[in-house]
């Protein structure tokens, strides 16, 4: 009995422990790993604001806010800096600067970033926005700036704007992350934005390539402009790295925009079978064939081409067309490698052709009878924008709360059908008792947070 019991304590128990550890540590971390990657895909697929001017600002107060205004293709127009806290004169010098801005490039969105001194600075613009009556034009959002600064000071944007600041770099990247969201997150480091939980306690190795996987995959759903894509988005689309995507950019800057897909051949490095797997995932608007600004292959055109003929049409009156696409016998167009899976996506891409997946942007709309938290009364009703998702519950920015800080609706009420838990969703319109100690009271670790 000694002697077993020994073994027991000494020998069984440590390495039962051990394995029961390293058990509960993988799963632990294929759970965090999920919440992150989630979160990432919900933030690369957020709606964009598209193609339309946007004035970008950081948020500064000694050193000023940093202001940059892009056109409708992201590139950099004008910018300038804003001192707000200054003095009395520094601040009418800023609402000028920024009624000039406004006027003159005819912004239709200012993104302000939500780092710090971002809630006065927004302030600030609604303010101006009011006074000058240019809020049937323009609106004033918060954009998180997670990364920004970390892309500021990368080698893209220092190649991009060798001349400029890095914040004026970030300002930059604030008004094309409300343009195309997507185009410019995957200029970042994935891990360089802390959506979901317990980030650096997870395997590095297992969360880099988890959540870059996420970024192609997201970055091929949407579909990339070949002739306006940047080499970071190039280098994304499947068949496509780093390397060959600066060879494709040099091409075009070299010869001009590309005609056709086809034309890729052209670039060097970029062979047949290179091109079988990223053609599919690039557009091409106005391209010399209809088809290349949608997701069909170069290598079922023939196929569409053989439907529009046996149809009697010229091929862009059968795309779009759904009255024709329903006359289409499919049972003809059916062999050894094209099935109806094949053809179900052939069909919906012509129905819709170069269709976005991506949702309609809606700029959230805060109130601005609501400043403070006193503000806040029973039964009232406020938006927010979900920064951040956790296994317990969703995390929002209600910046007309008077707070720069997240909150935290429960685990129990993000549940609800109507709330949309994706970062950078507006969530369902949340009615709060008022009081800033009942944020937490549905949640599990309400006693934890309440007492802190």
């Amino acid at each position: 009995e000694k002697v077993v019991s020994d073994a027991l304590e000494r020998l069984v128990l440590p390495k039962v422990w051990g394995d029961v550890r390293v058990e509960l540590k993988l799963r632990s971390d294929k759970e965090g790993i999920e919440v992150f990657a989630q979160n990432r895909r919900e933030l690369l697929l957020a709606p964009p604001f598209g193609a339309k001017a946007v004035l970008g600002i950081d948020p500064g107060q000694r050193t000023g806010c940093k202001c940059a205004v892009v056109d409708e293709t992201g590139k950099l127009l004008a910018h300038d800096t804003l001192y707000l806290v200054q003095g009395p004169a520094a601040l009418e010098k800023a609402k000028a600067t920024l009624r000039r801005l406004c006027t003159q490039y005819s912004v239709r969105a200012i993104a302000v970033g939500n780092g710090t001194h971002g809630r006065e600075t927004e302030s600030f613009v609604r303010v101006v926005l009011r006074e000058e009556g240019l809020t049937e034009s323009t609106f004033c959002v918060s954009v998180n700036e997670a990364g920004a600064s970390v892309y500021s000071a990368s080698d893209t944007a220092r190649d991009e704007f060798p001349e400029l600041d890095v914040t004026v770099r970030g300002a930059i990247s604030i008004a094309r992350r409300l343009q195309d969201p997507l185009a410019e997150l995957v200029k970042i480091d994935p891990k360089s934005i802390g959506v979901g939980q317990y980030q650096h306690d997870v395997s590095q190795t297992a969360l880099g390539r988890k959540l870059d996987e996420v970024v192609e995959s997201c970055v091929n759903n949407v579909g990339v402009e070949l002739n306006t894509a940047s080499a970071s988005l190039l280098s994304r689309v499947a068949g496509i790295g780093p390397s060959l995507a600066k060879r494709i950019v040099a091409h075009r800057d070299q010869r001009g925009p590309f005609r056709s897909r086809k034309a890729l051949l052209e670039v060097t490095g970029l062979g047949p079978r290179t091109f079988e797997q990223a053609a599919g995932f690039l557009r091409i608007t106005g391209g010399e064939h209809p088809l290349d600004a949608s997701a069909v292959h170069p290598e079922r055109y023939a196929l569409v081409e053989r439907m529009a003929q046996d149809l009697g049409v010229p091929l862009v009156s059968l795309i779009g067309n759904a009255a024709l696409l329903r006359r289409i016998d499919r049972a003809r167009y059916k062999s050894g490698d094209v099935g109806d899976f094949t053809l179900d996506d052939i069909l919906a891409e012509l129905d819709k052709p170069g269709r976005d997946p991506r949702k309609s942007f809606e700029p959230p709309k805060f109130r601005d009878d609501v400043r403070e938290l006193t503000d806040l009364r029973p039964g009232m009703e406020l938006e927010g924008v979900v920064t951040n998702i956790t296994a317990f519950g969703a995390l929002t920015a209600r910046r007309d709360a008077g707070s720069d800080r997240a909150q935290g609706p429960s685990a129990p009420r993000s549940k609800d059908k109507t709330f949309d838990r994706r970062p950078g969703a507006k969530p369902a319109r949340d009615k709060r008792d008022g009081g800033a100690e009942k944020g937490f009271r549905n949640n599990p670790f309400a006693d934890f947070f309440n007492k802190r």
